[in-house]
């Protein structure tokens, strides 16, 4: 079995989006297995407590914590972000995980925006900001990102998708853009002085629920979906379990070795399975251009969910 060797993370306190299952629940046990506090940011607070008993069972002394959190609503990402604040603890690890994969039709958050631009990359951009007091230095936050941001475009104007909606290609600009800001966070934390490791990791093709909650979202195909999904997982060589998939992102998050800036996946062939590695920036992530794509998606960003990172509290 492929593995990494985990740090002590011993008085470290950890928040993970998106805990209760999957990469998220695969991440959030390692942590705690480790010695790190973790607070699961869920949207589902009953699948979250569910998710902390079977880590307890692995962990008997995990120390773990809930926190209701639904990306696609920025009024309950504040208020997490409030509530953390008002406990004054510093964050060391941020892991933004959580997400939403190829809903078949056009939906929409709370707040209007195209539902996987708006839960995969604005609720994040928006709780990492409200945080960002309590991320002093030495924080790490690690961002997932996918391998179908090699085929994302940052579409400045239709960043909602309300012109032409496609399942994956709206999919691949929200993941595209989680690495964008992972980039541009590290840019940002160097020239500021924030003292914040940003980088980012994906999972190459990992089973977990993503598969089908979000193709069928609404309550469409789910049979059908599951059927063609554990055809696809027999492929030799092809796909993963949460144990291996894991790895990028748990060394993007832990090791000492890991970059700022620095994109993580496996190391197999196509980045699809394997240890973590080095992966290949998406075309519309690298050089130049994507620097100033991702600048460019700052301040957007900043101006669609009201969240400013200069105007960021003063760290205590």
């Amino acid at each position: 079995m492929i593995d990494i060797a985990v740090p002590d993370l011993t008085g470290k306190l950890a928040v993970v989006t998106g805990a209760n299952s999957g990469i998220g629940f695969g991440l959030t046990a390692r942590l705690a297995a480790a010695g790190a506090e973790v607070v699961l940011a869920v949207r589902n607070v009953t699948k979250g407590t569910d998710a902390i008993a079977r880590i307890r069972r692995q962990t008997p002394a995990a120390r773990l914590s809930l926190a209701s959190l639904d990306l696609a609503d920025l009024g309950t990402v504040a208020a997490l972000g409030e509530r953390l604040r008002a406990a004054g603890r510093p964050i060391d690890i941020l892991i933004n995980n959580a997400g939403i994969m190829t809903p078949p039709r056009r939906d929409v958050t709370r707040d209007g925006f195209e539902l996987q631009f708006g839960s995969n990359y604005l609720g994040h951009f928006a709780l990492t900001g409200h945080l960002l007091p309590l991320l002093r230095p030495g924080a790490r936050v690690t961002t997932l990102s996918s391998l179908t941001a090699r085929g994302g475009r940052i579409d400045f104007a239709d960043l909602q998708s309300a012109r032409s909606y496609g399942p994956s290609r709206s999919y691949a600009q929200s993941k595209l853009a989680t690495l964008l800001f992972a980039q541009e966070l590290d840019r940002r934390s160097r020239r500021f002085g924030w003292g914040i490791l940003s980088d980012a990791a994906h999972p190459g093709a990992t089973v977990t629920n993503l598969q089908v909650t979000g193709p069928t979202h609404g309550g469409r195909r789910q049979r059908l979906t599951s059927l063609v999904n554990s055809l696809s997982y027999r492929i030799p060589g092809m796909w993963q379990q949460v144990d291996t998939g894991i790895l990028p992102a748990l060394y993007a998050a832990t090791s000492p070795a890991a970059e700022g800036g620095g994109y993580y996946g496996p190391a197999g062939f196509a980045e699809l399975t394997g240890g973590p590695a080095p992966a290949r920036l998406p075309r519309a992530a690298a050089g130049e251009a994507g620097r100033e794509t991702a600048a460019r998606l700052w301040v957007e960003s900043e101006k669609l969910t009201g969240v400013s990172y200069a105007a960021a509290p003063a760290r205590r």
